[in-house]
């Protein structure tokens, strides 16, 4: 065959050439989808592929008028593209340009990462001023799928506003815990497993009984507002982190959630009800 005899005559630098030829060529596509990812750009390279399919199966079938059709979408297509997603276009060669295109994927991660925790400090700190009680389970490896379907589905944008909607009183949804998945409010109102350890503090309610029992069971964290007190808790593997500070709250979380290593301030108070078995 011409293709393996074309191989087989090169150089081994021909062709270590052309294998970094085709990796970089992989790479940049491979960047160039990540920059797109989550975007409105996604749902037009869908459109496009699905075009393209419209195209070869009217070839296959010789439909003339249908693939004449198709073949002028094809050949204005691209003139479209650019009328169309010219802001996108501008905003990705102005990032070339500062050579932050192939940075901006780690960029978004990390801008991401701090609207999340954001999002849940402001909303935490308004609760617990108000003494509005709430109950937040994130979900990490293990999934909280079971525990979802005894709520009620939103698939939402993570907000503050939102978080704190959902909890004030005597709404349809404040009863109950909030489950998050990735980036999004999978549901409300969903029902945990309460905790059955001998070795709780008695003085604990409800909301801190079923996030220590959601911890029992899977590597979730659940943030807790205390109804009583207002009271910022935090359970993760076991352990009760109770009366944290904002401040405690905010880096706790983001190291348990997200593995971000940062010094701990010292006033965090840490509650393990493991180790009261030993007394």
């Amino acid at each position: 065959m011409p293709f393996l005899e074309n191989i087989t005559n090169q150089t081994p630098f021909e062709l270590l050439v052309n294998i970094v030829d085709v990796l970089l060529v992989w790479f940049v596509i491979y960047k160039l989808i990540t920059v797109i990812k989550g975007t409105k750009a996604v749902q037009l390279l869908k459109g496009i592929f699905v075009i393209i399919i419209a195209r070869l199966v009217t070839v296959a079938l010789d439909l003339e008028t249908l693939g004449w059709i198709m073949q002028q979408v094809l050949e204005w297509g691209f003139l479209a593209i650019i009328i169309i997603f010219q802001p996108e276009l501008r905003r990705a060669l102005e990032q070339l340009g500062r050579g932050k295109l192939f940075s901006s994927s780690t960029l978004n991660e990390e801008s991401e990462r701090n609207r999340l925790i954001e999002a849940m400090s402001k909303s935490v700190s308004y609760m617990a001023k108000r003494r509005i009680g709430a109950l937040v389970s994130i979900e990490r490896e293990t999934g909280l799928s079971e525990y979802i379907e005894t709520g009620i589905p939103m698939n939402s944008d993570i907000t503050s506003e939102l978080l704190i909607n959902l909890f004030i009183p005597n709404t349809p949804l404040h009863d109950g815990a909030v489950i998050v998945q990735k980036n999004r409010i999978a549901a409300a109102a969903c029902y945990l497993p309460l905790s059955e350890s001998p070795f709780i503090s008695k003085d604990l309610g409800t909301r801190h009984r079923a996030a220590l029992g959601i911890s029992e069971v899977t590597d979730a964290i659940t943030v807790i507002v205390s109804e009583e007190t207002g009271a910022i808790s935090l359970t993760a593997n076991g352990d009760l982190h109770r009366n944290l500070s904002l401040e405690d709250f905010e880096v706790k979380l983001r190291r348990i959630w997200f593995g971000e290593n940062q010094q701990q301030p010292a006033t965090s108070s840490l509650w393990k009800w493991r180790g009261k078995k030993n007394g």
